[in-house]
């Protein structure tokens, strides 16, 4: 970064970032700009600085930038997200209880990972067990969560736990619980409301001590609607539900989550390093598979790189092109897009063309939100400054 290299300053309640002669220049969202206004989410870099621009931050965000204080919390558990950070400090106090505790959002945003930090933190002594509801064989459900007496049916050889007592004394994690069939769901409700459970062939039931918790990225009132959940099962699945923001939506976190990542990809993440252009690449891309996607590009980045530093050919095709289209000014529509986003995107573009990229103005012409304007913008690859006069 130059000595001297932007200036950020508030014109008539927007902000606005100049370039001051820098020597490498200042981009914003990957193209290089002298002046321009700012959006909530834009991309800044600086030399070989990146950064985040958020328009608004709590009063007091002190908490967040103590580095103490972020190395203390368990790393499931860090975050730079003002919003996000009160979320998480709330579900430690509730690990302690006996709470259930759901954890909604989409497929890859860590809800296991954070399923175990709440174990951890509730200092309950047994196991931490995780189920796959969806990946159960519908023949077998029941088998499989409440084990079974030896001679119980044709290839019970022994006795088996299952998988509910496996977790007695620890944590019961349910992930994909929107999966698990209807006639499994009621023989699991009765090991919530009983606190015990009766394995195949045994005579009476045995009492289980379990900690609950669920995980989904289905709507369960939805189905619960339909009957294709139970609503008794549900009601006993509330207690303090989660919701996990997609990759995409909590980028200031992109730091915390590449390192933790690394940390765990090799063994000395110190000696990872990455260009630019891959760093601006990774940044700006969608992610629309979440951590799990991240996960699985730095771990073939790091295998490409035999040097440790990763450049942009280490990425994959679907990360690199959005760049190049950056590149190019290119605003082409995602593919897939559902009618009703279809129309959405077109009537923001018409009204970004309107009112010359004018952001806050597009924003109260359609009668929106300026952050959801923004989050669409992003999501849709739509370049603003485009449409300037």
């Amino acid at each position: 970064m130059s000595g001297a290299h932007a200036l950020l300053q508030r014109v008539l309640g927007e902000w606005i970032v100049e370039d001051t002669g820098s020597k490498n220049g200042t981009l914003l969202d990957g193209r290089r700009i002298d002046r321009s206004p700012l959006h909530d989410g834009a991309v800044l870099e600086l030399g070989q600085t990146l950064a985040l621009f958020r328009s608004s931050l709590p009063e007091d965000p002190a908490g967040l930038l103590d580095s103490e204080a972020l190395h203390a919390t368990p790393l499931a558990l860090r975050t730079l997200s003002p919003a996000l950070n009160v979320e998480y400090e709330r579900v430690t106090l509730v690990a302690r209880s006996a709470v259930p505790v759901l954890l909604r959002g989409e497929t890859g945003t860590g809800k296991e990972i954070v399923a175990r930090a709440i174990h951890e933190a509730s200092a309950r002594k047994g196991a931490f067990v995780a189920v796959n509801c969806g990946a159960l064989p519908a023949t077998l459900v029941e088998s499989e969560l409440f084990g079974f007496r030896k001679g119980a049916f044709s290839g019970a050889t022994e006795d088996r736990l299952g998988l509910v007592r496996s977790a007695d004394g620890g944590t019961l994690f349910l992930d994909e619980i929107g999966d698990l069939p209807v006639s499994a769901q009621a023989a699991l409700l009765r090991v919530l409301q009983e606190e015990e459970v009766h394995p195949i062939g045994a005579t009476k039931p045995l009492h289980v001590d379990l900690r609950v918790l669920a995980a989904t990225h289905r709507n369960l009132e939805a189905l619960a609607a339909e009957e294709k959940f139970r609503t008794d099962l549900l009601a006993r699945l509330y207690g303090y539900t989660l919701r996990l923001p997609a990759l995409r939506d909590r980028r200031e976190d992109f730091g915390l989550l590449v390192g933790t990542l690394l940390r765990m990809l090799v063994r000395d993440a110190t000696k990872v390093s990455f260009t630019a252009d891959a760093a601006r690449a990774l940044l700006m891309h969608d992610w629309p598979l979440n951590v799990r996607e991240l996960e699985k590009c730095l771990a073939a980045a790091v295998a490409l790189a035999t040097d440790g530093r990763i450049e942009l050919q280490h990425l994959p095709e679907s990360v690199r092109s959005p760049q190049r289209k950056q590149e190019q000014g290119a605003s082409s529509p995602p593919a897939h897009l559902s009618d009703q986003d279809r129309q959405h995107r077109d009537e923001l573009i018409e009204h970004l063309r309107q009112q010359g990229g004018n952001i806050t103005a597009a924003a109260k012409a359609m009668g929106k939100p300026r952050t959801q304007v923004q989050r669409w913008i992003r999501r849709w690859n739509i370049d603003p400054l485009s449409f300037r006069r």
